[in-house]
Order: C-alpha cells, then structure tokens, then sequence
C-alpha cells in the first residue's frame, strides 16, 4: 500500500508509481547501487565551503562525468539513452501549479489548552484537554481536527515560544477570561468567606460529637 501523500502526489503529476518487490537486486539492489555510486564518485573525499558550492558541484559533476559515462546495465551513455527513449515520455509543466505538500502532525492537547507545534502553541476548545488531535500544516495555516470535525483554525507562528489563542475556545471555562488579543489571563479567585474557615471542634459541638 502506497503512502496516501505519495499517492496524491503521483496523480498530482499525471505518474503511477510501483513498488520494488522485496528482496529482487534486479530492482531494488540497483536503486541503491546509484545512491553508493554518487557517494563514491562525486561526493567522497571532497569538501564544500558552503550548501550552494555542494550543489554546483554536483550538477557540473552530473553534467561531465555521470551522463557521459557508459552505464554499466545499458552499455550507453545516460544522457543519450534519456534523449533517444526517455524524453519525449515527459510532460509539460507549463501552468500546472505545484503540488502543496501539508504536514500532518498527532498532538495531544495539554493542560493549557494547547498543543505545542515547532516550538509554539495553538489553542484548542478546552473541552478537549488530554485528547488526541491531528494537525495539518499548508498554506500558512494550522488546521485541528478532532475525529473527523474542524476544532481550530490558527495562522502559523513565525518565532518559537510564542502563543496562539482564540478566546473562544476558552468560554465557559472558569478562571479564564479574555485579556489582549491572543492573550488570556487568570481570573482573581474570591477568597473564602471567613464561616467556612471554622474550626473543625465547633462542627464537632454543634452535632454532639466527633466525626
């Protein structure tokens, strides 16, 4: 079974991807004989003053070296076998928007209403505390879900250590009230009337007995 992100994605770009059967080198070993080929070849005993000379390195070494050796499988030239069988398979892109990729998160809600998500936290409708909930990250924006329902809508942090809150999922929760915005703050408790401060002795008194 294919992971659901992969699936939207190859139908995304009009492909279908197929799995290597397991244990056959005729597939998969070959897949990972390219990945020792580049470490060996173009990568091993080198250094790189920055991200960006890595990456210019390694296209100029595609270029030069990978595409004009004679592969050992096909016995010709990658770039010559990609021109004559490969080339004109490829679709184009002009137009297509990209494929939005979300992150999916499991989280679960703390004692502050929250779940923490890089370093931040989104609020959550108190009702929810201690319960487990998805959170989907695309275009900017936090979604929460509780089984299949929609309980928070937030727009992405930039910063760590920061709140979100929409009052709203603190309504009806006492001890909470709203403060500035995405802010809350604690209500005052009342202390407690001096009568139920009593020694326990003169209960005792009034019902002819100790407890």
């Amino acid at each position: 079974m294919f992971n659901d992100k992969l699936t939207a994605f190859a139908k995304h770009w009009g492909f279908r991807p197929r799995a290597c059967a397991p244990y056959r080198a005729r597939t998969k070993g070959k897949t990972e004989n390219g990945v020792g080929y580049v470490k060996r070849n173009a990568v091993a005993g080198r250094t790189f003053r920055s991200w960006e000379a890595f990456e210019a390195h390694l296209e100029a070494w595609t270029r030069e070296i990978a595409d004009l050796r004679q592969h050992g499988t096909t016995g010709e030239a990658p770039i010559e076998r990609f021109r004559r069988a490969e080339a004109h398979a490829l679709k184009p892109i002009a137009g297509r928007p990209p494929f939005q990729a979300a992150r999916e998160l499991i989280r679960r809600v703390q004692a502050d209403c929250a779940v923490e998500i890089d370093g931040n936290a989104y609020s959550v409708p108190w009702r929810l505390i201690g319960e487990t909930v998805r959170a989907t990250i695309a275009d900017g924006v936090v979604r929460i879900h509780h089984g299949i329902h929609e309980v928070a809508v937030h727009p992405i942090c930039v910063g760590r250590r920061r709140r979100v809150v929409d009052p709203k999922h603190f309504e009806g929760l006492t001890g909470f009230k709203p403060s500035r915005a995405g802010e809350l703050a604690l209500s005052p408790v009342a202390a407690p009337s001096p009568t139920l401060l009593r020694p326990l002795g003169e209960y005792e008194a009034i019902v002819g007995g100790g407890f």
